[in-house]
């Protein structure tokens, strides 16, 4: 289904289902020993969407789905959840040890962070997401007997919403350093939605604060590639387009738009943290994820 600026969703439909196809690979991922996230396969199946089921469960095998000889499917998506997770995990770590003890998770989804890693005592960790998709997530993980490792607090509502309002309600201080994540989201939002969002995260900064953005290139190669791979996912049994769920068109480069608003930002590629992981490394330009990149910022001025 095409978006729309008003649409709605839940985690087994529209771009709702790409959070639930994300920890299916966080699951496929933790099967194969490169991370740890023990609540990604449950979550998984209990949203119930079948397709992504079986994918985290390991019942559909990568030659199943993936098309031969090329650089996007099942398993390239698992190298990337592999590379991602452990750079966000790092991320956190990094930001806790310069004392930031404020973190915001942006469109959280079934990010499991503040149940799965260790955080200081004095740590509070906010989720930002619709309030269908925590009250599942919350309900899922109390069924599993999981406990919170951190002060962790639910922000429900859509960021297309007052959210920095919301934010503050829940105990949320402008003033303190905070280390924000944006994993898996600023292509779902539509161009001039991504700069508010990063306009929105400036003016609740407080010098030191830190952010990571993952930020997506496309170019019509990618959408070909990806196309053909999410064909072969169809034959599986999935039914939602996932092509239909980015917003396309030019938009600001996330790293300069930071630079400009009092940010020092550093670029890593995700070929350089595949390559440093030792797993296979697209070919810059081949229509693949190759040119993406992670944004780290620091807030240097407020």
């Amino acid at each position: 289904m095409t978006r729309t600026d008003n649409d709605t969703w839940d985690l087994a439909s529209s771009v709702g289902v790409t959070a639930t196809m994300v920890a299916a690979g966080r699951a496929r991922a933790t099967r194969a020993g490169l991370i740890d996230d023990r609540f990604a396969e449950p979550l998984v199946t209990a949203v119930g969407v079948d397709f992504f089921t079986r994918w985290a469960t390991g019942e559909i095998a990568a030659g199943d789905v993936d098309v031969p000889g090329q650089p996007w499917g099942m398993q390239p998506m698992t190298d990337l959840l592999a590379v991602r997770t452990r750079h966000i995990d790092e991320f956190v770590a990094a930001a806790a040890a310069t004392g930031i003890t404020q973190t915001v998770i942006l469109a959280s989804g079934l990010d499991a962070r503040g149940y799965r890693l260790s955080w200081p005592a004095t740590a509070t960790v906010f989720e930002i997401d619709q309030p269908q998709v925590l009250d599942f997530k919350q309900s899922v993980l109390a069924g599993l007997n999981a406990q919170p490792t951190v002060d962790l607090r639910f922000v429900p509502i859509d960021l297309r919403d007052d959210w920095p309002t919301a934010l503050r309600a829940a105990g949320f201080d402008p003033n303190r350093p905070t280390a924000w994540i944006a994993e898996g989201l600023l292509a779902f939002l539509p161009p001039d939605a991504q700069d508010r969002l990063l306009d929105a995260v400036t003016a609740l900064s407080a010098e030191r604060s830190r952010l990571l953005a993952e930020v997506f290139l496309t170019s019509p190669d990618s959408d070909q590639v990806h196309q053909q791979a999410e064909q072969r996912w169809r034959e599986q049994g999935l039914d939602v387009e996932l092509g239909e769920l980015t917003y396309q068109g030019p938009r600001s480069d996330v790293a300069t738009h930071l630079t400009g608003n009092g940010w020092q930002v550093e670029r890593v590629l995700l070929r350089e943290l595949l390559a440093d992981s030792g797993f296979p490394v697209p070919t810059a330009g081949d229509g693949t994820v190759a040119d993406n990149y992670y944004c780290t910022a620091v807030r240097t001025a407020r």
